[in-house]
């Protein structure tokens, strides 16, 4: 979700501006994707490199979430969605992992869709993490044992990655599950994203064929049906 300090700075607001505004686009996007049948979302919210931002921006960054949190918990419960938060929270505030515990309590029964509103959250550290946690239960590390252990599960791995505010990198987000996932980059910066530009990229994605290291003569074989 990159852009949010931009469409602030066009604006002449201050940045945090620009992530309230960025919040409002998430509700939209859990709303698009609700009626686009998706059911798995994941956002990145906070990564593991934003600590090192300006003092007062993380500060502004750690109460923004904390009241994303708390107000929207609700709606999304109403619209049939399940906020999960994953990451490194042992660095967060109290009162954001405060609002963090009341969500997950929110959360309905049979969602229509699972979000993980990622926070404090690195590819990297997150594949450190699964191996560790194997290496304490003296489980041999293995592709699937690790995959059992990603901060992520129970969603599945991504499908489709889309990037606003047209920088062309993946910055550390989810670096295992993104494995074979099909990279959509838009200009669009994060606070104007809307239904009409998740509909693009989705539609961009419908018309990609997706091998998984094979050919296109295989996927296409009666063997492979």
């Amino acid at each position: 979700m990159d852009g949010n300090g931009r469409w602030a700075k066009k604006r002449n607001q201050p940045r945090l501006m620009g992530h309230r505004e960025g919040g409002k686009a998430a509700d939209r996007t859990i709303r698009s994707c609700i009626d686009h049948g998706i059911t798995h979302l994941s956002l990145f919210a906070f990564s593991s490199e934003n600590w090192l931002r300006p003092a007062d921006e993380v500060d502004g960054l750690m109460k923004l979430l904390a009241r994303y949190l708390k107000q929207e918990s609700q709606k999304q419960q109403n619209l049939g969605a399940a906020l999960n938060v994953v990451g490194d929270l042992s660095q967060l505030p109290d009162f954001v992992l405060t609002e963090i515990e009341a969500a997950k309590k929110l959360a309905p029964t049979s969602p229509k869709i699972t979000v993980n509103l990622a926070i404090n959250y690195g590819g990297k550290w997150d594949i450190i993490q699964a191996a560790q946690q194997l290496q304490a239960e003296n489980t041999p590390i293995t592709e699937q044992s690790l995959s059992e252990k990603l901060a992520t599960l129970p969603s599945p791995d991504v499908d489709l990655l889309i990037r606003t505010g047209g920088e062309l990198r993946i910055s550390n987000f989810m670096l295992w599950q993104t494995a074979y996932a099909e990279l959509y980059f838009t200009e669009t910066l994060w606070p104007e994203f809307n239904h009409q530009h998740l509909s693009q990229a989705l539609d961009w994605y419908q018309h990609r064929e997706r091998r998984f290291g094979m050919i296109s003569e295989q996927l296409h074989s009666p063997a492979a049906n």
